[in-house]
């Protein structure tokens, strides 16, 4: 039965369809992780997005141990040796001398990076990153924007889980992207069109690790219970823990200096550094440092963009 007011044998036809509900469904679907001014600010830049890409990955590790790669570059300087080239480490010694001294005065402590915790989380962000690439390639994307990476423990197991997405988009008006790798950023909308309007444009996300463990000596454990009287050394009412300071500001280099590594000439753009410290046990305890950014290169002069176009009518 027709329905009032619409022609015999019309129905369904595409005119009774609104405008913008034509186009909808003319148009094929997508998704996206985009704000709505992102999306905007992308669509004017000529970014078309085609889908949502993740990559997964979890990743495990144990202590070194016999038989570890990294046995014999920890053993020489676990025992307040000399650490092997590149490696961070600095020994403490007790200042209190001969005449304080039981089990429970640690008369020696340690920070020393933790080169195989970096080498795990570095293939788990590594994994996952490839496989959101792939993902963007099957649909015959030039570049990701919007990424965002999470990485969370597990209980208290070693191991973590990595997970990155980003949005799909392609370049409206350029060649398809063949068998290349698309690009990707952690920019996007208003951020990334002054980028490129800088004349930057973006390559890849690049993230690195720097994992520093703390062996408290007798001072650094006194100083955290918070006494203020350290043997031998008078009333301390106001102290730096040297040896915890030490220890997060080498953290902080190598995380940069693992990040420099991934740059060669081009230029980090959007940086992010965050600590977090986990206490293990009483003196003991891990400083994480994670640095993250977009890999940049330039490649023109500044060139503003033309002004955006109205994307609300009031009449």
């Amino acid at each position: 039965m027709d329905e009032p007011g619409r022609p015999d044998g019309d129905e369904g036809a595409e005119g009774d369809l609104p405008e913008a509900a034509g186009r909808r469904l003319g148009g094929g679907s997508f998704s996206s992780g985009l704000t709505v001014p992102d999306f905007a600010a992308c669509l004017q830049m000529g970014l078309r997005p085609v889908g949502l890409v993740q990559g997964f990955c979890v990743m495990q590790w144990g202590w070194y141990g016999a038989g570890s790669p990294y046995m014999r570059g920890m053993t020489p300087y676990s025992f307040g040796g000399s650490a092997p080239r590149g490696v961070y480490s600095e020994s403490y010694r007790c200042p209190h001398g001969g005449y304080v001294y039981s089990n429970e005065h640690r008369i020696w402590g340690q920070n020393y990076q933790q080169p195989w915790v970096e080498s795990a989380w570095g293939q788990g962000f590594g994994s996952a990153y490839t496989r959101l690439v792939e993902e963007a390639q099957e649909v015959g994307a030039h570049g990701v924007i919007g990424v965002v990476d999470s990485t969370r423990h597990l209980a208290e197991m070693n191991v973590t889980e990595f997970h990155i997405l980003g949005t799909a988009v392609v370049v409206e008006d350029a060649p398809a992207p063949g068998g290349g790798t698309p690009w990707t950023t952690y920019l996007a909308g208003q951020r990334l069109a002054k980028l490129v309007e800088a004349g930057y444009m973006p390559v890849s996300v690049v993230a690195a690790l720097a994992s520093v463990r703390v062996w408290a000596y007798c001072v650094t454990e006194m100083l955290m219970e918070g006494t203020v009287s350290v043997w031998g050394s008078g009333y301390l009412p106001v102290s730096e823990i040297e040896q915890l300071s030490r220890a997060h500001i080498a953290a902080r280099s190598l995380a940069r200096e693992h990040v420099r590594g991934q740059l060669g000439t081009d230029d980090l753009q959007g940086a992010q550094i965050v600590a977090n410290t986990q206490r293990l046990s009483q003196g003991d305890e891990v400083i994480e440092c994670t640095l993250r950014g977009s890999r940049v290169r330039r490649f023109k002069d500044f060139d503003p963009l033309p002004a955006p176009r109205p994307t609300v009518r009031l009449s």
